[in-house]
């Protein structure tokens, strides 16, 4: 809105679809009221007869056409419009009524008719037109917020008395102003800049744009002219009946029947906007504290000029103070209301109308304080990123609503419930009601289970819980949820859907856990831990050496040596994976270069983890190993899962191609284990295939299946041009399976074990001499 400070931009109302049936008629209502409007002003400047009658005529026609206007407006717009417009209704019918009564008693009287009645007729319209702004979309909510609105306008209109007094009423003959009557009309001004200040306020507040009320607003500002100019003139004795002042009233009320052709705006529900509204503009706050102080300086300097404070002065002082201390008030209690909701936000969570975390710590904090017995029960929803995925956040978030509720249901009051993070939930069970935490456990297990066969999967979501009860084991509140989420986590590794309780060794498991992740950390860091040994693969028909796995190895300095099964999931878990891959990758790359001398071609696989294959970088980075190291591309293989190459999309497919652009080759690890498919092998670009070992493992039995599936497995990998590798040859009775099977190479203790570089280095070296 242009008209009083709206910024552009977002709104909280917009403007509603215009409105069918806007016939002629109603344009030539308002054609009529402006033909009115000026030919009263022709009238003036022809300084016909009869001006006063003119005058009174035209400002009761336009004022009772604009009454008519917003009646029926007030049925067209929707309801929480209606308030608004009704009342701007009331305010033009008073201004006719109170017009007519005041044609008829200058009839038929002598003078100006100022009387009681026509002044409350007036009075009571300005009041219908202010009630009628403080109801409006974007008005504060509460009676408080309208009420201090209100008292900023009084405080404008008081602190402006002595300021006109000083410009424009000093030199006005104290008998001018000794008749009630007359004196009376000094308020009108004072209600007009009232309703100017209430409307500045609705309209900046809100940031709205709405054509309409731009025109009430220059209704308000032409009427507050007409008035000053017509109590200015009156208390002189200056004013007469048909005055060119009067022409601004009709006009005053033209503008409001304009406003009404306007369409309805409508509210947006903008929880910023609604922030916004809470705060007032700086300025807007300022604004009647700048006139109290031109008021404290006029009143001053009127004491001086009249040797005293004159009464009206004098009477608007004691009206600005106790208005300005009722604000003052207001403002108080206002800010403690804003204050306690701002409390109440920062303690619930939006979403799900739970408490939050903070809450649920303080809440937590009280009992540890006052050593209550206490325990907690800390939910994670199993697979709700997969819902996130599958269904969007908007589902997400009502599947958490619905969670929540259900949650809230089945502890029936047994312990408070909070949404302590994204799809984590806890519970604080007051130990002394001596509630069974388990048994709430499992009530809220089966209420997050599905409500029948028909629930869809988005409808439900299954748990993980741990339980942790307050002991003297912990020292605060951190090591109670810190024990909480250690059994959490054991419940997912139980299955997930089920409930643990920390137990000390639950606990012990932990504490080592997280010492070894701080020592995995420091190993790499500092280096010199990580070990490697390689294990032969060989031709299965001459037991001829071919290549060897490296096998990645921990030292660790009190645990002695670790296998890769009891650190690589915690480096992968901690996001370290990647650097012990590149720390393989060169250190292997570097051995065999080194024992091509004694084997030429002899060449070297390395395992990559899949978080490693979606990394962008892979291949330049074995590129520059190889480059580095100079070993040559096609002597190393990167071992890859079934399951990474399966679950990728096309930008592992590329990944893949990318490395072999480079020449190294790709095998397919543990082929078998994962959803393997005619499909997949099409698409990777692969060059070896190692038959998982629980297949190989069957064959040294009275196993015929094992013995087809390997079989077949042989066949299809060379329909696709792959080299096979059976790994997990471990005795002779599978070693002359897999030579039968015909597959060209063998990896197992029955060709060798793991081995150092040195211990590998000999071998070849014997290998050699023999040959």
């Amino acid at each position: 809105m242009s008209l009083p400070g709206a910024a552009p931009g977002g709104s909280l109302l917009r403007a509603a679809a215009p409105a069918p049936g806007r016939g002629l008629r109603s344009w030539t209502a308002l054609a009529l009221c402006a033909a009115v409007i000026v030919g009263e002003l022709l009238w003036f400047l022809l300084d016909l007869p009869r001006r006063a009658l003119v005058s009174d005529a035209a400002a009761t026609v336009v004022a009772g056409i604009a009454a008519a206007y917003c009646l029926r407006v007030a049925r067209r717009h929707p309801s929480a419009l209606r308030t608004f417009w009704r009342l701007l209704a009331v305010t033009m019918a008073l201004a006719a009524a109170g017009r007519a009564i005041w044609t008829v008693a200058r009839l038929t009287g002598d003078g100006l008719p100022h009387t009681p009645l026509i002044a409350t007729i007036f009075i009571a319209g300005i009041c219908a037109g202010t009630g009628a702004l403080l109801s409006f979309l974007s008005a504060p909510d509460s009676a408080i917020g309208r009420t201090r609105i209100l008292l900023d306008g009084v405080i404008v209109a008081l602190a402006l008395v002595p300021i006109s007094w000083l410009i424009a009423l000093r030199d006005v003959t104290g008998s001018s102003l000794a008749d009630p009557l007359r004196s009376l009309a000094l308020v009108y001004p004072m209600l007009d800049l009232v309703q100017l200040t209430v409307l500045v306020a609705i309209s900046s507040g809100s940031r709205v744009r709405w054509p309409a009320l731009s025109l009430i607003g220059a209704s308000l500002a032409v009427r507050a002219l007409a008035d000053t100019v017509y109590v200015s003139l009156n208390v002189r004795d200056d004013y007469v009946a048909g005055h060119l002042i009067d022409v601004c009233w009709p006009l005053s009320y033209l503008l409001v029947a304009v406003a009404t052709r306007y369409p309805a705006p409508v509210r947006l529900d903008d929880a910023d906007d609604n922030v916004e509204r809470l705060l007032a503009a700086r300025w807007r706050t300022a604004v009647p504290y700048l006139l109290v102080g031109g008021s404290i300086v006029a009143t001053l300097v009127a004491r001086q000029v009249a040797g005293r404070s004159p009464t009206i002065v004098f009477w608007s002082s004691l009206g600005l103070l106790a208005a300005l201390a009722i604000r003052q008030g207001l403002v108080a209690r206002e800010n403690r209301q804003l204050a306690a909701r701002m409390r109440g936000l920062a303690h619930q969570d939006p979403l799900t109308g739970l408490p939050n975390r903070l809450a649920f710590n303080r809440e937590l904090q009280r009992h540890v304080r006052h050593r209550r017995p206490v325990t907690v029960l800390l939910l994670d929803l199993d697979g709700f990123k997969q819902v996130n995925d599958r269904f969007g956040h908007a589902t997400g978030d009502q599947l958490l609503t619905a969670v929540a509720e259900r949650m809230r249901h089945a502890l029936d009051g047994e312990g408070v419930l909070a949404r302590v993070g994204g799809d984590e939930f806890a519970v604080l069970v007051d130990g002394v009601r001596e509630h069974d935490p388990e048994l709430i456990a499992r009530r809220l297990l089966a209420a997050l289970g599905p409500a029948g066969p028909d629930d869809d999967i988005a409808g439900h979501c299954t748990a993980s819980i741990g339980i942790a009860a307050y002991g003297p084991q912990h020292s605060g509140q951190a090591d109670l949820l810190r024990d909480a989420d250690i059994a959490m986590y054991a419940a997912k590794e139980a299955g997930k859907s089920a409930y643990r309780v920390c137990t000390p060794a639950l606990r012990r498991q932990a504490v080592s856990r997280a010492e070894l992740i701080a020592d995995l950390r420091r190993a790499l860091a500092e280096g010199g831990q990580l070990e490697l040994a390689y294990q032969p693969i060989v031709a299965v028909g001459t037991g001829a050496m071919s290549g060897a796995e490296a096998l990645v190895r921990w030292r660790h300095p009190t645990h002695g040596l670790l296998g890769p099964d009891r650190f690589l999931p915690l480096a992968e878990e901690i996001g370290l994976i990647v650097a012990v891959d590149r720390w393989v990758l060169r250190e292997a790359c570097r051995a065999a270069a080194g024992w091509q001398e004694l084997a030429p071609g002899l060449t070297v696989a390395v395992n990559i983890s899949p978080a490693n294959l979606r990394r962008p970088g892979l291949a330049a980075d074995v590129a520059e190993v190889v480059r580095d190291t100079g070993l040559a591309p096609a002597a190393l293989t990167l071992e890859l899962t079934e399951t990474a190459l399966i679950d990728g999309t096309e930008t592992v497919l590329e990944r893949l191609r990318q490395l072999r652009a480079t020449g190294v080759r790709i095998a397919i690890d543990d082929f078998g284990t994962g959803y393997s498919s005619l499909s997949y092998l099409h698409r990777i670009p692969a060059t070896e295939l190692k038959i998982d070992q629980s297949f190989v493992a069957r064959l040294g039995g009275a196993d015929p299946q094992a013995y087809a599936t390997v079989a077949m497995v042989s066949k299809l990998a060379a329909a696709f041009d792959l080299v096979v590798v059976a790994e997990g040859v471990e005795t002779e009775e599978q070693h002359r399976a897999v030579a039968e099977i015909g597959c060209p190479h063998g990896q197992g203790y029955r060709y060798g074990r793991p081995a150092t570089l040195a211990q590998l280095r000999s071998s070849l070296r014997t290998a050699q001499a023999s040959a």
